[in-house]
């Protein structure tokens, strides 16, 4: 086998056997002496892959390598996964997006989560910019060499909290005054599955089972979630029940929470419109956000009064400052709290009950979707809960109480040498 010229052609092409594979590529060269060149270094590499030696890539900027990372990425992440890469590439690559991604060092890593500290960013939200940075890097063989010496930032593991009864009761009450039709149902099924606000959102008629009142969710955040079916306790198929008397004509593959406009309150008297506010309801695509709905009742919960329960809070007169119950006349210099929750308490919410209620942590954890292997660590960061709750197990840590004269109190005088030195 040798190097040769095709008939007609200046191009040498190189012909050898390795590990009985004959190949035969053109070098791209017209002399004979770099045409050697290039079939010794392709020798090279085929013994070198043979033997597993990996070949090193070329230096790369590091926002080229991004934009490769996440085009091999996008096949398999969801919309959301793919916001929050490009949330985190947004405050990484005008920082160090110019620099090669073999030149970035651990000083370098720990310069940018002390600038984005300062701006104002979160522990967490400073640890997914870096993670999006490591995973980059691995791609390019580059992490390995920093990698003990990058120190991701504390997290706080307390974020989060369960709605008291009465939280509760005052949020449904606002959900069921809104505007949104859906807010209520959502929020509701929400409280009684503790499943996440993506899956209940693109949630289908196909999913839910009324005869045997189960839920089966789609795609969820995590494998272990994915594809699980939960029995619907009592208000969660009557509110479900009450939500598809208004779909008729629903079908399988439609939207349990389909898109949907609402107009704006103060519309009607302004332009005349008559009937339900809301309109160009679209089964075939999933609510988009259900924000505007869900602050807008929150902020409607400050408004109830917390003495009477019953009453609302209203601003005193024009000439006077603060504010009044209609009903009881309490008066306040500012707004009562209210209830001021994310939508990711609803599911903290929900945890906390089941553990309250003494659930076994495998039946929690397959009815909201925890791996096995996480499944401690959850429960401890959902469960939350009340004082008395908390009193109850600390007086099941004392000791039952022994009736005077029982044989078991030892006589007076033991009790006196108690924790005395032995003679």
């Amino acid at each position: 086998m040798a190097l040769t010229r095709p008939k007609g052609s200046k191009i040498y092409v190189m012909d050898f056997m390795f590990h009985g594979q004959r190949i035969r590529e053109t070098t791209g060269m017209s002399s004979i002496t770099r045409a050697r060149e290039v079939q010794a270094k392709r020798k090279q590499a085929l013994r070198d892959g043979s033997a597993g030696i990996r070949k090193a890539l070329a230096p790369r900027l590091l926002s080229t390598a991004a934009e490769d990372w996440t085009d091999a990425k996008k096949v398999t992440w969801s919309a959301s996964m793919c916001s929050v890469a490009n949330h985190a590439l947004a405050h990484l690559l005008p920082v160090l997006g110019r620099k090669l991604v073999v030149d970035i060092e651990a000083t370098d890593v720990s310069k940018y989560q002390k600038t984005r500290l300062k701006q104002g960013a979160s522990n967490g939200t400073v640890n997914i910019e870096v993670k999006a940075l490591r995973q980059i890097m691995i791609k390019c063989r580059a992490w390995e060499r920093i990698k003990p010496d990058v120190v991701m930032l504390p997290e706080r593991e307390d974020v989060g909290r369960a709605l008291t009864p009465d939280e509760e009761s005052m949020l449904l009450y606002e959900c069921g005054q809104s505007r949104s039709r859906i807010l209520l149902p959502f929020v509701t099924l929400a409280l009684e599955t503790g499943a996440r606000f993506d899956t209940i959102r693109t949630l289908q008629w196909s999913n839910i089972d009324f005869a045997n009142r189960c839920l089966k969710f789609g795609k969820d955040k995590t494998a272990a979630g994915t594809g699980r079916t939960i029995p619907l306790n009592q208000r969660a198929i009557e509110t479900l029940t009450f939500w598809a008397q208004n779909f008729p004509k629903r079908l399988p593959h439609h939207y349990v929470f389909p898109c949907e406009a609402c107009r704006q309150s103060g519309t009607e008297e302004t332009f005349g419109f008559t009937g339900s506010p809301v309109y160009d309801t679209d089964p075939l695509q999933p609510i988009g956000d259900i924000k505007t709905a869900w602050e807008t009742a929150k902020r409607r919960t400050k408004r109830q009064c917390p003495s009477c329960k019953n009453g609302v809070v209203v601003d005193k007169k024009e000439s006077d400052k603060g504010f009044i119950c209609e009903a009881c006349h309490l008066e306040f210099d500012e707004l009562p709290a209210g209830v001021n929750v994310r939508f990711h308490d609803l599911r903290h919410t929900a945890v906390s009950r089941m553990v309250a209620a003494r659930v076994p942590l495998p039946i929690i954890a397959k009815i909201v979707g925890w791996s096995t292997g996480t499944m401690a660590k959850m429960a401890a960061r959902y469960g939350h809960f009340a004082m008395e709750e908390l009193r109850g197990a600390a007086e099941a840590m004392s000791a039952p109480k022994i009736e005077a004269g029982s044989p078991q109190i030892p006589p007076q005088s033991e009790v006196k040498n108690l924790g005395s030195k032995p003679n």
